[in-house]
Parts: structure tokens; C-alpha cells; sequence
């Protein structure tokens, strides 16, 4: 073992520096924790780990360093999707502990389980894995970059004097606490860029949000929000917008989302916003939001279909597209959709008009990068069904009723 370990010292040290920090920061997830890629490449670029290289973006960049640290051994794949691209991952139990002893060393960041006091002063990121924080000692915040917390019950309460002294804190992921109102020293976080609430009991944010100026994620997925505030659209860095929730309806998925004050058109820099509540009003402001490359809506009434169109026709950037009807007997009037040619995820729930599906589905064929389809309640029947075998998708998935 002392041999393994001299090695991998020896392999961290040649790390480039970027890429050392990224390795480093998988070392504060749990043991055996599955990392999920889209997750962790958001954390390392909301803690400037990421630079944008050689006319590549900050997320092909973040990817670039999480396959490279796949091929170097120091990551382990535990999933990957149906096109053979990285999932999730892991770190193994002794890498971990070199890892995590480097980090204590450089003040990078260490791991507090309650098993001993550990002094904030001492490091620049504190990942939280013990509901009981008495021996977390507050003596000196001012250094905290990052706060993650892996512990279902963490009082709050108890972090707020670290909170209000953390100035220069850019990441509270607090995934999975069962929280439902954030203290109010959180908005005083200026310099904050990451914000994660997902799986968490929030059931509201206040209008003091607005003042998180420098917020680029805010992660507030299965959370218990139902609407965001007015001053949401003042926050202009914002590029990851998720406040959706998921549950599993027999074969499929149904997203349900929340209400967006018409104000969200003002957020142009908004590179995901998943998942709002349909209006005419509400999409009629998304359309300006043309650098999206993920977009779901819920809620879909067939009146909106031409606003919806409309709107979709303005994302040229588009990926990933989730439209969900607001019931199974809603038709959604999508002839005419001009879906940009990068899209590669289609997730369509709600009626098609049938006369017009082998329509619909033939402008779809010219679609290169298409790799899945979702169709649920779509009513394609045998007559219409061939007209799928148009598509170049690796996966098309019929869903005929709940």
C-alpha cells in the first residue's frame, strides 16, 4: 500500500494545475459517491477550474478534463448513457485518501464527519458529511470558498456564522438537506456562483435572490418550489436555471416545472432553463433567450403551440428539448416545428395531430445528431408508425398510454 500511494503522489504531481484542482475537489464527495458528469462539470466551472481553450466552451473543456482524468486512472466510470458517453464516476477508496491528503496539505479542502473538531480557518472548502456540527469551528470564515453538504439532516441554523463571514464563498451546494427556507445571510453572498437545492424541502425563494449578482447555477431540481421571484431576472451571469421536478409515470417521465415571471426574457445568458410553466406570455419572453441549449416546458395547452414554435425557432444553440403537455388528451399542433440541426434529446408528452405526425415526424429526418426520441400519448398507431423509420436516432421510445 505505501508503494501504491507513492505512486499516486508521484502521478498527482504531474497533474496540470487546472486539472489538479478538479481531481481534487472529487476527493470531498462521500466514499463510493457516483459523481454525475453534468454535475461536477458545473461545480468546476462555477469555481473557475474551467478556462475556455482553443475555441472550445467552458463545457467541452470541463469534459475534456473529466475524460482525461478517466484515461489517467484516477476516475473510475460507473455509468455510461446509450451512446457510450461518461455518466457517472467514482473515485477509488485509496485514491480518495491520497487525494484527500493532499488536499488537507494545500488548505484545498478537507472533509468534516463529525468525528473530530475541524477549524474553517484551516481550509478553503468544507464538505460537510455529519448532521451534527458542533465541533465545526467557525473561528475564521474568510478564507471559505465552498460549502457542500452530503448530510440529509444539517441545521442550517448552525452554519449561519460561518455564512455571514464567508465573503469570498462562491459554491453552497447544500443537495439533499432538509431545508426549507435559506438564512438570510446567504444573500449577502455577493461573490456566490453556485447555488444547489436540489432534493432539498424549499418550497420558496425571496426577492432578495436579486441580489446574488454573480449566481451562474441555480440547482433547485425535486426541490418543493412551485414559482420563482420577479427579481430572478436580475441576476444576468446566470446560465443554469433548473427548478424542475420529475416523477415516473409508468414507462416515462413526467416533468412538472414552476412559474417564471415574464422578467426571464432579460436572462440571455441562460444556457439551460428546465422547467417552466407554459403561458403565452412566458414564452413569448423566451424566445430571446437564443444561447439555450436545454429547454423544457410543462404544461403545454394547444393554444400555445404557436408560441411555442415561435419560440423555439429563436434556439439556434439547441440540444435537448423536453415539451410535456398539461394532460395526456392535449394536442400539441408541433407542424411546422423547426428544430435546430444540433438537437441530439426529443422528449415530446401530449397528443400529435394525427393526420399530420408522418408530417411532423419527416422534418425531423434532416436531424444528424439525433440520438433519442421520447414520444408519449403521441397517438402514433401502426398506419403512422413507419414513418419513424425516417429518423437517425439511436433510440426512439413510443409511449401509448399511462
Amino acid at each position: 500500500m505505501p508503494r501504491v500511494e507513492t505512486i499516486l503522489k508521484i502521478s498527482l504531481e504531474d497533474l496540470p494545475y487546472d486539472l489538479k484542482n478538479c481531481f481534487l475537489h472529487c476527493a470531498l464527495f462521500p466514499e463510493d459517491y457516483s459523481i454525475k458528469r453534468r454535475t461536477i462539470m458545473r461545480h468546476w466551472i462555477a469555481a473557475g477550474f474551467i478556462k475556455e481553450k482553443q475555441n472550445k466552451t467552458l463545457e467541452e473543456v470541463a469534459e475534456w478534463y473529466l475524460t482525461e482524468l478517466v484515461n489517467r486512472s484516477l476516475l473510475q466510470v460507473v455509468e455510461r448513457n446509450y451512446t457510450g458517453r461518461l455518466k457517472c464516476c467514482q473515485m477509488h477508496d485509496v485514491i480518495r485518501l491520497v487525494a484527500l491528503n493532499k488536499a488537507g496539505e494545500e488548505c484545498f479542502g478537507e472533509v468534516y464527519d463529525g468525528s473530530r473538531a475541524l477549524s474553517v480557518e484551516r481550509t478553503r472548502r468544507i464538505s460537510i458529511q455529519s448532521g451534527n456540527l458542533q465541533r465545526l469551528i467557525e473561528s475564521d470564515a474568510t478564507h471559505v470558498r465552498a460549502i457542500h453538504g452530503f448530510n440529509r439532516y444539517i441545521n442550517i441554523e448552525l452554519l449561519r456564522p460561518i455564512l455571514e463571514s464567508s465573503n469570498l464563498l462562491s459554491t453552497l451546494d447544500l443537495q439533499g438537506t432538509r431545508i426549507k427556507m435559506l438564512p438570510t445571510e446567504v444573500f449577502n453572498l455577493f461573490n456566490l456562483r453556485y447555488l444547489g437545492l436540489r432534493y432539498t424541502d424549499i418550497e420558496s425563494l425571496p426577492e432578495d435572490i436579486g441580489r446574488l449578482q454573480n449566481l451562474e447555477v441555480l440547482d433547485a431540481v425535486n426541490s418543493a418550489l412551485s414559482y420563482l421571484p420577479n427579481n430572478i431576472a436580475k441576476l444576468q451571469r446566470l446560465r443554469y436555471l433548473f427548478a424542475s421536478y420529475a416523477s415516473p409515470q409508468g414507462e416515462v417521465m413526467l416533468f412538472s416545472g414552476v412559474k417564471v415571471p415574464s422578467s426571464i426574457r432579460h436572462l440571455t445568458s441562460l444556457h439551460a432553463l428546465q422547467c417552466v410553466e407554459a403561458s403565452s406570455k412566458i414564452l413569448g419572453g423566451v424566445a430571446a433567450l437564443t444561447q439555450l441549449k436545454t429547454f423544457a416546458v410543462c404544461n403545454v395547452e394547444t393554444k400555445h403551440s404557436a408560441d411555442l414554435r415561435n419560440a423555439i425557432k429563436e434556439m439556434r444553440h439547441l440540444v435537448h428539448l423536453e415539451i410535456t403537455a398539461i394532460s395526456e388528451k392535449e394536442v400539441l399542433q408541433l407542424e411546422g416545428l423547426c428544430l435546430p440541426p444540433n438537437v441530439y434529446i426529443v422528449g415530446l408528452q401530449g397528443q400529435l395531430e394525427k393526420r399530420l405526425i408522418p408530417q411532423v415526424i419527416a422534418s425531423w429526418s434532416r436531424l444528424n445528431s439525433l440520438t433519442r426520441l421520447r414520444l408519449a400519448f403521441s397517438k402514433i398507431d401502426e398506419e403512422s408508425f413507419s414513418s419513424l423509420l425516417v429518423l437517425r436516432a439511436y433510440e426512439v421510445y413510443v409511449i401509448f398510454r399511462l
